[in-house]
């Protein structure tokens, strides 16, 4: 029996996209422990400090997430992806509050109790799930309407923007914008619609560099990579060289010379670059394969699922996926300007790595019903 063009009843899941996505989690937590070794011993004696947290905060509560993810039929999302949606917009509000927490210059996580979490890792979920469901509703044709459709897109992610960038957050902004336009887009919106709002995201973030000094420095940087080597191309300049010195078979696990010394935030921003000194030019091939791998598997599959909305949660999914470990990757290694996101599955930060395994577990269960 289907419905909506999916099973009734669950079948198993897609062993290829979990067998994938299970390696990407165990190489994720491996470059960790060996990324965090040093700087856990010196900061607080022990090596597995950061390790032992992602495991409890990151694992643990996306554990958690996946289960729920996994077994609950994913169609019964579609009913409260509004409401997800309305609280993460309402966490984003509330790191603006005495409930915020600052660090380096930035207000993007939100403390309650002992625990605190970044509400803009939450919103790559319950964003794409609402956009998925919002326009799978088939008593609406929002893909191609400009009023019951691109108009409502463009003012809920718009909103979502502004609220990021006064963290600020800008790539965060670029990879959650450019997976809901590509949903919005396999949707059925036209042409124009797409070029449109591309080219009104476009003019703004150019808006906001000019703007903001520290953007309008990285920009700089980027374009003069030569220059500042001590400032605002450090960082880069440092990943470069760990990346280098890594070779063809890389320095040996463990044996990175620079995550103690000279690489900045080796553990989140930098880690890609530990992989390609530690593990070399085959290592980093094969976390940049593993990352193709699951993401174009997920793609596969969505053309394989009769059910529009199973089909926009794949390529949304999938899409955050690729986008945010290109956005990670490219910029440490020079090739487009430094962001501050974290590499999916494997650089430090429970709020993260939760949110991706809850996103694995949805996954799959739309594997199960297709």
């Amino acid at each position: 029996m289907a419905k909506n063009g999916r099973r009734t009843s669950a079948g198993k899941p897609d062993y290829f996209l979990l067998a994938g996505l299970c390696v990407l989690l165990v190489f994720g937590l491996a470059m960790l422990a060996s990324a965090s070794s040093d700087l856990g011993k010196q900061i607080f004696n022990n090596s597995y400090y950061y390790l032992e947290h992602q495991l409890v905060f990151g694992l643990t509560i996306g554990g958690i997430g996946f289960l729920v993810g996994y077994f609950v039929p994913y169609y019964k999302f579609k009913s409260v992806a509004f409401i997800l949606l309305l609280i993460s917009m309402a966490a984003l509000i509330l790191v603006f509050t005495p409930l915020g927490t600052a660090a380096s210059g930035s207000t993007r996580w939100l403390r309650v109790g002992p625990l605190s979490f970044q509400p803009a890792e939450l919103m790559k979920f319950t964003y794409i799930l609402y956009l998925a469901a919002w326009l799978s509703n088939a008593k609406f044709k929002r893909a191609t309407d400009f009023q019951s459709g691109l108009l409502p897109f463009a003012i809920i992610s718009g909103l979502i923007a502004v609220l990021l960038i006064l963290q600020p957050a800008t790539s965060t902004v670029a990879i959650l914008l450019g997976a809901g336009l590509v949903v919005y887009f396999v949707s059925g919106a036209p042409w124009k619609y797409i070029l449109g709002i591309i080219g009104i995201a476009v003019l703004a973030v150019a808006i906001v560099i000019m703007v903001t000094p520290y953007r309008r420095a990285r920009i700089m940087g980027y374009l003069n990579p030569t220059q500042n080597l001590q400032g605002q191309n450090y960082q880069v300049n440092q990943a470069l060289i760990a990346i280098g010195s890594g070779g063809f078979w890389g320095q040996g696990y463990g044996q990175s010379a620079t995550k103690d010394t000279y690489l900045p935030t080796p553990i989140d921003d930098s880690i890609f670059a530990v992989v390609a000194e530690e593990l070399g030019f085959i290592g980093a091939g094969a976390l940049v394969s593993l990352f193709a791998i699951v993401t174009f598997r997920m793609f596969w599959l969505a053309k394989r699922t009769g059910d529009q909305f199973g089909r926009m949660i794949l390529i949304g999914f999938g899409t955050v996926i690729a986008l945010q470990a290109f956005v990670n990757m490219a910029s440490i290694s020079g090739i487009i300007p430094l962001t501050g996101v974290p590499l999916p599955f494997v650089s430090y930060g429970g709020t993260a790595l939760a949110v991706f395994i809850t996103m694995s577990g949805v996954a799959l269960n739309v594997t199960r019903y297709n």
